[in-house]
C-alpha cells in the first residue's frame, strides 16, 4: 500500500507532529471526504505501506525529523511556484524560507527523492507568460542539482475558487498560452538538467520533449526500494492522471497554506474552524 500524505493538505507544514505520532501508534484514520461518519483504519506499519509520497509547500517542520522515518520508504512532491501572497498567503518567503528548506531537503535525501512542483500555472494581470519565464528561470537556477525533475500542470478552475479568481484577476491559461508556456519553459529546465512532465494534462506537448507523468510513481518507489510493484492506474483520480493507486489520510478544508487556486478548500472559516480544533493526539486530521 503506498500512503499519500496528502493530496487533501499539507501534512508536513501544518500536522508534522500528528503524523509521527500516527507512525509511532501504527495506524491512522482515513475519513471518507463526501461522508466523514465513513471512517477506514489504514495500517502505517512499516511491513505494510510499500512507500509514502509527501505533498508539501514547506517540508520545515519535518526536516529534524526525517530520521523518524527510517524504516519507510518516501519521496516528497514539494510545490515551488511564483505566486506571491496574494495567490498563496499562508506560504512562507521563497527567498528566504522555501528555497532553503528545498535545498536542506534534498542534500538529506537526494535528488531523486525530491520532486519540484510549479503547479499549477495561472495567467492574470500579473502573471503573464514572461513573468512565469523570468521566475521559473530563477527557480531552475536554484534547484540545479538539487532535483532531477520538474512536474507542472496548467489551472483547472473548481467552483470553489472562482470567486477568488475574478476578485484576483487569475484564470487558466488558453491553448495558445499553454504552447506558449510549454515552448519557453522546456529549454530553460532542460538548461539546469530538470526534466519538465506536466501533470494530468490531455494536451499533448511532446513537441517540447514534455511527457505525462506519475506523481506517484510507481517506477521511482520501486527505485528507492528495490522491489518491484504493481503497476495499475488509480481509477480514483481524474481521467488524465497516471498516478498508482494510493492511500490518502488527509482531509479537505484543513490546509494552512490558504491558496486561492486550492481545490481542497472549500471555505475559509471551516478551514480555520479545522486548524483551531485539531488535535495531534487524534487517529485522523
Amino acid at each position: 500500500m503506498i500512503i499519500s500524505a496528502s493530496r487533501r493538505t499539507d501534512i508536513p507544514a501544518r500536522y508534522a507532529e500528528w503524523f509521527l505520532r500516527r507512525v509511532r501508534e501504527g495506524f491512522a484514520v482515513a475519513r471518507n471526504p463526501m461522508n466523514p461518519q465513513q471512517q477506514r483504519r489504514v495500517s502505517l506499519r512499516p511491513e505494510d505501506v510499500e512507500a509514502i509520497v509527501f505533498w508539501t509547500k514547506n517540508p520545515a517542520p519535518m526536516l529534524s525529523r526525517l530520521a523518524e522515518l527510517a524504516d519507510y520508504a518516501y519521496y516528497f512532491q514539494f510545490t515551488v511556484t511564483p505566486y506571491g501572497p496574494d495567490i498563496e498567503p499562508g506560504v512562507p518567503d521563497k527567498e528566504k524560507e522555501i528555497i532553503p528548506a528545498f535545498r536542506r531537503l534534498a542534500e538529506t535525501l537526494g535528488p531523486e527523492r525530491v520532486i519540484w512542483r510549479c503547479d499549477p500555472l495561472l495567467v492574470g494581470k500579473r502573471y503573464g507568460v514572461d513573468f512565469h519565464l523570468r521566475s521559473f528561470e530563477k527557480f531552475a537556477r536554484a534547484f540545479e542539482g538539487f532535483t532531477r525533475r520538474c512536474v507542472f500542470s496548467y489551472l483547472d478552475i473548481y467552483r470553489g475558487m472562482s470567486r477568488a479568481a475574478r476578485e484576483l484577476g487569475f484564470r487558466a491559461p488558453d491553448e495558445r498560452e499553454k504552447l506558449a508556456l510549454a515552448r519557453e519553459l522546456a529549454p530553460v529546465a532542460q538548461a539546469h538538467g530538470v526534466t519538465l512532465e506536466s501533470c494530468a494534462e490531455d494536451i499533448n506537448l511532446e513537441q517540447f520533449g514534455i511527457l505525462h507523468t506519475s506523481c506517484i510513481d510507481a517506477a521511482l518507489i520501486e527505485k528507492i526500494t528495490g522491489r518491484p510493484l504493481a503497476r495499475a492506474k488509480d481509477k480514483n483520480q481524474r481521467p488524465h492522471c497516471r498516478c498508482a493507486p494510493a492511500t490518502d489520510i488527509g482531509a479537505y478544508d484543513t490546509c494552512p497554506n490558504g491558496c486561492k487556486y486550492c481545490y481542497a478548500t472549500h471555505s475559509a472559516k471551516k478551514t480555520a474552524a479545522n486548524i483551531a480544533n485539531h488535535d495531534d493526539g487524534a487517529p485522523y486530521l
